[in-house]
């Protein structure tokens, strides 16, 4: 039999840090936007707008959450970031069949 507390434990998420839910929404919007909005010669306006409303919460959450936020949960947001942006430009110089 396994103890009662292990099932109590993941009730709601509440074990799993600000920090990787808003790395993991970053890249979810992302691969959403880059799909939808993005074509073969040209980006869409909404794409900026929606990347700056991205940007709002991730100001938002950071500051709601601030205590969370150690150097190392730091240092992995801006790697996080900067390897969407990099693979951002990395599709988006595909040669592409259009």
């Amino acid at each position: 039999m396994l103890p009662e507390e292990i099932y109590k434990r993941r009730r709601n998420h509440n074990n799993t840090p600000p920090s990787l839910l808003l790395i993991f929404t970053n890249c979810i919007v992302l691969a959403i936007l880059i799909q939808m909005f993005t074509g073969c010669t040209s980006i869409n306006s909404f794409f900026w707008v929606a990347i700056g409303v991205l940007a709002l919460y991730n100001v938002y959450t950071i500051r709601r959450n601030r205590e969370e936020y150690n150097m190392l949960n730091i240092i992995m947001y801006i790697a996080s970031i900067l390897f969407m942006v990099f693979l951002f430009y990395y599709f988006s110089h595909q040669p592409h069949k259009c």
